[in-house]
């Protein structure tokens, strides 16, 4: 879960950052990347200089820039809440990231927030109304796109909390927001072990395609393979095999080539470490060669799951079914 805080001055956004933190969200803030980028230049960080800064990097670099710098911190695994969201473009830019995102506006009576912010004293804050209302027009809306766009931010907000009461009715508050908005996402097996099998790709070295298997019993990993030349011998990506190294057309002299496929390498790898592969199921980034077909027949495997078509494959697919192995590409239902 992402949630997106914006509101006024006054409106106790903090207060809902901090709350949030307690509960185990990392916070960020788009005015922690102006107070970055304040000083790299060597600025006094001021109300002013910040407001400035903003203006001018949306002009020059978008008016999302702030959110885009933000983005590559915002992984998947946590749950984080981003303050001080002060344009359109911003918001547009985080709903990017899924459904997980929400944007919430922090909403306070304009005496409340003032006396809110006469108590934190913070330098520039406004002393009376008149100054108050001052200091927010230029941050509600301008017809300069770069400027800050309160009020549009507002217009798409996803939920609305009223905070002119107390800090425990707030924190009752965001609760509901977070109950509401829960939002969570497994992966399914297909894809969740198709994930697996392109890391384990990644360690082929193979310089013409780069492919990878999964082996798997009751959801369990049992063995992986990579395609690439056999055990002590020299690396395709160092030269190891001259017929990839050649870049001839693809399905010629297959017979000469020295790199084992990552099927075969799955298969050989589970034998090697005594481990029987009878009624498992193989995931491979490439529907597998005739070659490697033969092996997972004979190797008792039930099912083979395959992400990219290859073209040889149709023979394979014949022959697989032939055998009674299920063959199935990722995400499909399970045909005989």
């Amino acid at each position: 879960m992402i949630l997106g805080i914006s509101g006024r001055n006054g409106a106790g956004k903090s207060a809902v950052v901090r709350f949030l933190e307690d509960r185990s969200f990392i916070a960020f803030s788009l005015s922690d990347v102006l107070r970055e980028e304040l000083g790299k230049r060597g600025l006094e960080e001021t109300r002013d200089a910040m407001i400035a800064l903003g203006r001018d990097l949306r002009a020059d670099e978008g008016a999302d820039v702030l959110a885009r710098r933000l983005l590559p911190r915002l992984t998947g695994e946590r749950n984080y809440a981003v303050d001080s969201i002060r344009h359109p473009a911003e918001v547009d830019t985080l709903r990017s990231l899924g459904k997980g995102f929400h944007l919430v506006w922090i909403d306070a009576d304009e005496d409340v927030r003032l006396r809110r912010l006469r108590g934190r004293g913070r330098r520039g804050d406004p002393a009376d109304e008149s100054t108050m209302r001052r200091l927010e027009a230029r941050e509600l809306g301008s017809p300069d796109s770069s400027s800050q766009q309160l009020l549009a931010v507002k217009a798409l907000a996803d939920e609305v909390v009223a905070n002119s009461g107390s800090l425990s009715e707030l924190h009752e508050a965001i609760r509901d927001v977070l109950k509401r908005r829960l939002f969570f996402e497994r992966p399914g097996w297909d894809d969740y072990f198709m994930s697996v099998a392109r890391v384990v790709a990644s360690r082929s070295n193979c310089v013409k395609r780069k492919v990878a298997a999964v082996v798997t019993i009751d959801r369990r990993i049992i063995s992986t393979g990579y395609n690439g030349t056999p055990r002590g011998v020299r690396n395709c990506n160092e030269g190891g095999c001259p017929r990839c190294n050649a870049f001839g057309p693809g399905g010629q002299d297959l017979g000469e080539c020295l790199c084992s496929h990552g099927e075969e390498n799955a298969i050989t790898q589970a034998a090697y470490h005594g481990v029987a592969l009878r009624g498992a199921t193989l995931y491979t980034t490439y529907c597998p060669c005739l070659l490697c077909t033969k092996m997972i027949i004979n190797a008792g495997i039930a099912e083979v799951v395959y992400n990219s078509e290859y073209p040889l494959g149709d023979l394979s697919l014949r022959l697989l079914r032939e055998a009674g192995v299920r063959a199935r590409q990722a995400g499909t239902p399970i045909s005989s």
